[in-house]
């Protein structure tokens, strides 16, 4: 039951239907952290949160995206995964203006993980390295020519 619960949620959302998603997914989430393992209730967490992104509710999203990200990093360590999770955080933190986060985040800790990890040329890696340009050209508070 769970298990359809969540692909339902995944299926609308994939369709572009997230509004009707949502309360799939929030299902979906309370069912996970009821039966399920923590890594389960981070990725059903981590699918909740791209929902909330798609509505354009991204203060929502965001603190999920910082559990789920944390918490997989430490159940889980650097991957594939995590980083793509990150990559999430990321977009978000550049949605909601928090450049200097934003910034320190991916030049700190994801994108050099993604480069070792997905190697330079990697979709996601490269898709980071956007994510930076954006978080440096929108902030207010960078400056030109030193």
């Amino acid at each position: 039951r769970c298990l359809a619960i969540f692909q339902l949620g995944s299926a609308l959302r994939l369709n572009r239907r997230s509004a009707e998603a949502l309360p799939v997914l929030e299902a979906s989430l309370a069912l996970n952290r009821r039966y399920f393992d923590r890594h389960a209730c981070l990725i059903a967490q981590s699918n909740l949160a791209g929902c909330l992104f798609d509505l354009w509710r991204d203060d929502e999203a965001l603190p999920l995206y910082r559990e789920s990200y944390a918490g997989l990093v430490a159940v889980s360590g650097v991957s594939s995964e995590t980083i793509l999770e990150g990559s999430s955080l990321a977009s978000t933190l550049v949605n909601v203006q928090r450049f200097d986060e934003a910034k320190s985040f991916i030049r700190d800790e994801l994108l050099p993980a993604a480069r070792r990890s997905l190697g330079p040329d990697h979709d996601t890696t490269l898709r980071i390295t956007m994510c930076q340009a954006e978080a440096l050209m929108n902030n207010p508070e960078s400056t030109r020519g030193g």
